[in-house]
């Protein structure tokens, strides 16, 4: 068995955290595999030095929309087969999702959409989560591992954000989201820090209007999951806090694979 190390992470903008010198995680500690979400980009203004990086296999889905939404993989090892959607037109045309087989697991990148602008974008928010839910069963239907890593934008429970009580009535919180987790982990998906932290305080997200890192005013939206069957092969989660460069902090997993 090999160990191998995952991390995830929103950058808010690939070209503007790499401006920032902040991508040292992916250049300097080359983890095995590296996602991201939000890269702002498409495939007009993706920079060579960031579609090609020695001793990486790197996978886009690419947004519509220009400056908006988009996930990257990036991994050591080349994955078997890559999709870029679920097959469903109003999702896929966002370019949140990349679902990579690397044999031993399948690893789905999301970047979930945020429900906050309206009635409309919490209601796609909602019929995303779903669409993702089908997707991950059909996925562990045909007796494949999986893992999920990303945006989910949703904390979880109220030990996941700082402010509960005042967050009760906001997209990200509300109880319809949080019941959606519920139904998701029923399914037998482990939220893999929760494995190893019950404590509260540890958050992955903060709004930066409000310079809320400063005073570590967050929120847990950043998730790595994987079925239960991979628990023995989880050695370890966690978040890397005093990780700059985004309003989110790089998350990660430790996982045994076979060689």
């Amino acid at each position: 068995m090999t160990t191998i190390r995952m991390i995830s992470w929103n950058v808010n903008g690939l070209r503007a955290v790499k401006r920032k010198d902040a991508l040292g995680i992916l250049f300097d500690d080359r983890p095995d595999i590296f996602c991201i979400q939000e890269t702002k980009i498409n495939d007009s203004t993706l920079p060579d030095d960031l579609r090609h990086i020695d001793g990486y296999h790197t996978h886009f889905s690419f947004a519509e929309k220009k400056g908006y939404s988009g996930v990257a993989t990036y991994s050591k090892r080349e994955p078997k087969s890559v999709e870029h959607g679920f097959g469903i037109e109003q999702f896929d045309s966002e370019g949140r999702i990349l679902m990579s087989d690397f044999g031993s697991f399948v690893l789905f990148n999301i970047y979930f959409p945020n429900g906050k602008a309206s009635a409309e974008r919490l209601q796609y928010k909602m019929d995303f989560y779903d669409a993702f839910l089908e997707t991950a069963e059909k996925v562990k239907s045909q007796g494949k591992n999986i893992v999920v890593c990303g945006d989910v934008n949703t904390a979880h429970k109220e030990i996941d954000l700082a402010r509960p009580k005042e967050n009760s009535k906001r997209s990200g919180f509300l109880p319809e989201e949080r019941e959606w987790i519920d139904k998701f982990l029923d399914h037998g998906y482990l939220d893999t820090f929760r494995v190893f932290n019950q404590e509260p305080g540890h958050y992955s997200w903060w709004d930066m209007v409000t310079r809320a890192r400063e005073r570590d005013v967050g929120w847990r939206i950043d998730y790595f999951y994987i079925n239960e069957g991979l628990k023995d092969n989880l050695k370890d989660a966690f978040i890397l806090k005093e990780v700059m460069g985004s309003d989110h902090c790089p998350i990660g997993i430790d996982l045994q694979i076979p060689d």
